[in-house]
C-alpha cells in the first residue's frame, strides 16, 4: 500500500529525561516567535526566493574569537570554502539541460541508498508494524509503499510535526514484472537503457504522453521490476507489455505463484510470519526486528527513532525468539507444525512449501532464540491429508543460514538480457 508524504524527520518520543514543561524558559521575542520545528533552507534557496545574494552569512555554531589563522589561509586558498547547496540547483540545471528533461526529473543524493530502500519501522516498544520499501521522490517528498495498512499509525505519529501524510492507494496502479526476461520484454517496450538500472534503482520514461516509474525491486527475489504509473494509463500498459513479451512466453501470476516465489527467496510477509504490532490482541505476539532477522536494519547511529529504547535493551539482554529458516526432511510441506527440540516444544512453523526451484522442501518457523542457530537440529511434527485420511509424520529439519533461492542475475548489472 503506496503512500505519499512530505517530512523533516521520523516521529519520536522527547528525547529528555524530565517533562520539559515544568521548567520556565526565558527566550528572546524572536526565538518565541518561531515554529516548534524548523525545516532547514539552505542559503542559496533563500537567495533564489529572494533575488539578492547575502552580504554575510552567520550560523549558530560561529566562534566569537573568529577562525584560526591556518583556516583563513586553507579559505583564501580555494573558492569551495562554503557549504554546497543542499538543493544542488545549478547542477540539476545543467544535467536537465544537458539530457532534455525538466531539474524536477533530477535528483541529486548519495547513490542508489539515498532514492530506495528497505525498511522496517517499530512502535514504542520494539515491535514490528511492518516491513517495506521507501522511495525518495523529491525533495522533502517520499513514499512509503507496504503490506499491512499503517495509515491510521502514521497519522497519529506525525502530530507535533510538519508533515503531510497522503494516502495514495488509488491514485497510483502497480505492476510487479518478475523473472528473467523481465529485462528484455522492457527493452523491446523501448524503455532504452533499462539493463543498466541497478537493484533499489528508480528511474523514468515517457509513455503514453505521461510517464511510468521503474523501480528495480520486487517479491520473488528473481530479476524484476515495479511499475508505477497513473490508473488511468495501466491498461495501456499492461497491452503494450503482453505485446511486447509475447515471444518470451509472458503470463500473469496469482498471489499463490508469489506465494511460493517468496517462500524460495526467504521474504517475510506480514499477518503470515508475523502479526503487525498495531493489531496484536495477546501479550508477546509481536515480534522485534531482532527476532525476525531485521536486525540489520537497525542502526542505534540514529540517536531518535520508535522504539530505540526498547531495541537497545533487547539487544544488550538477548531477544525471546528467532526467526530461522528450515530444510525439512521429505516432501510434504509442514505448514503449520510444531517444532520439537527432542521432546521439548520449542517453536511453530509459519510458512512452509515444496520448492520447485531449489528441489527442497522449507518452512520458515519462530522459536526459543536457543534454537536458532544455523546447523541446529529440529523435529516438525507435520500433518497431511490424502483421500479423507490424516498421516502425522515427525520430519527431521535443520536451521540453515537464509533462502535457497538466490540467483545470481537478482543482482547482476547490466541486468541479463535472455
Amino acid at each position: 500500500m503506496p503512500f505519499g508524504s512530505q517530512f523533516q524527520g521520523l516521529p519520536s518520543a522527547c528525547p529528555l529525561g524530565y517533562p520539559f514543561e515544568m521548567i520556565d524558559f526565558r527566550f528572546t521575542a524572536l526565538a518565541q516567535s518561531l515554529p516548534s520545528t524548523v525545516p532547514f533552507v539552505g542559503p542559496e534557496t533563500q537567495e533564489r526566493a529572494q533575488g539578492r545574494p547575502f552580504q554575510a552569512r552567520l550560523g549558530a555554531n560561529e566562534n566569537i574569537f573568529g577562525p584560526s589563522p591556518k583556516a583563513i589561509q586553507a579559505m583564501a586558498e580555494t573558492p569551495q570554502w562554503m557549504y554546497g547547496d543542499p538543493e544542488s540547483y545549478d547542477l540539476r540545471q545543467a544535467l536537465a539541460k544537458h539530457h532534455g528533461c525538466t531539474p524536477d526529473h533530477i535528483m541529486v543524493g548519495e547513490g542508489i541508498d539515498g532514492l530506495l530502500g528497505y525498511t522496517v519501522w517499530c512502535d514504542d516498544d520494539g515491535q514490528v508494524m511492518d516491513d517495506g520499501t521507501i522511495f525518495h521522490l523529491g525533495e522533502n517528498d517520499y513514499r512509503l509503499c507496504a503490506y499491512a495498512r499503517c495509515l491510521d499509525w502514521l497519522m497519529w505519529s506525525a502530530e507535533g510535526f510538519d508533515v503531510t501524510i497522503v494516502d495514495e492507494t488509488a491514485e497510483i496502479a502497480a505492476l510487479a514484472v518478475q523473472g528473467p526476461t523481465s529485462c528484455a520484454v522492457f527493452k523491446r517496450m523501448g524503455f532504452e537503457g533499462i539493463e543498466n538500472l541497478k537493484p533499489f534503482g528508480i528511474t523514468r520514461y515517457p509513455f503514453a504522453d505521461s510517464e511510468v516509474m521503474i523501480s528495480r525491486t520486487g517479491f520473488t527475489g528473481d530479476l524484476g521490476y515495479e511499475i508505477w504509473i497513473d490508473p488511468q494509463l495501466a491498461e495501456t500498459f499492461w497491452d503494450a507489455l503482453f505485446a511486447a513479451g509475447e515471444l518470451r512466453g509472458i503470463r500473469a501470476i496469482g498471489s499463490s505463484a508469489l506465494d511460493l516465489l517468496r517462500t524460495e527467496t526467504g521474504f517475510l510477509q506480514a499477518g503470515v510470519d508475523f502479526v503487525p504490532a498495531e493489531e496484536t490482541i495477546r501479550t508477546g505476539r509481536s515480534r522485534s526486528p531482532f527476532e525476525l532477522g531485521l536486525g540489520w536494519l537497525v542502526s542505534f547511529d540514529k540517536p531518535i527513532f520508535n522504539g530505540r529504547k526498547a531495541l537497545l535493551k533487547e539487544q544488550q539482554e538477548g531477544s525471546r525468539y528467532a526467526f530461522v529458516y528450515l530444510d525439512v526432511q521429505g516432501n510434504k510441506p509442514a505448514e503449520h507444525a510444531f517444532v520439537y527440540a527432542g521432546s521439548k516444544e520449542v517453536g511453530t512453523v509459519t510458512t512452509a512449501a515444496w520448492c520447485p526451484t531449489a528441489k527442497t522442501n522449507v518452512a520458515f518457523a519462530q522459536v526459543d532464540a536457543k534454537y536458532g542457530k544455523v546447523g541446529q537440529e529440529l523435529v516438525a511434527e507435520i500433518y497431511y491429508e490424502r483421500e479423507l485420511k490424516w498421516t502425522r509424520v515427525m520430519a527431521t529439519c535443520t536451521v540453515i543460514a537464509g533462502a535457497v533461492f538466490n540467483p545470481p542475475r537478482k543482482r547482476q548489472t547490466p541486468a541479463p538480457d535472455f
